[in-house]
């Protein structure tokens, strides 16, 4: 019995990556910081891997205000100085400030 080819073609990277929502990007963020799905369940060390190069290609397309050390849009890892990371840091609004005695 042969095989029917299927009419289908299979979707390529870049419409894979286009078809990552914001929602579906911060799933898989978590999951890969946390090693479990928001719902529970744990990544393969595979699936891990697989969310991480989604992560990379989806940053590399939106993530136009990179932060230190990821990627930035273009595809260029982001890395800040210290002294700009002071200087970021510094500029962070404070949201409050309890005295303690």
């Amino acid at each position: 019995m042969k095989q029917e080819k299927s009419n289908q073609e299979k979707p390529s990277v870049q419409q894979m990556v286009d078809a990552i929502t914001p929602q579906a990007y911060q799933r898989l963020t978590f999951a890969v910081e946390t090693g479990r799905w928001p719902e529970g369940t744990i990544l393969s060390e595979e699936q891990r891997a697989y969310c991480q190069q989604a992560i990379m290609l989806y940053q590399s397309k939106h993530n136009i205000d990179a932060q230190h050390m990821t990627v930035a849009a273009g595809g260029e890892i982001s890395f800040k100085s210290k002294s700009e990371l002071k200087r970021q840091f510094n500029e962070q609004e404070t949201i409050t400030t309890i005295k303690l005695d």
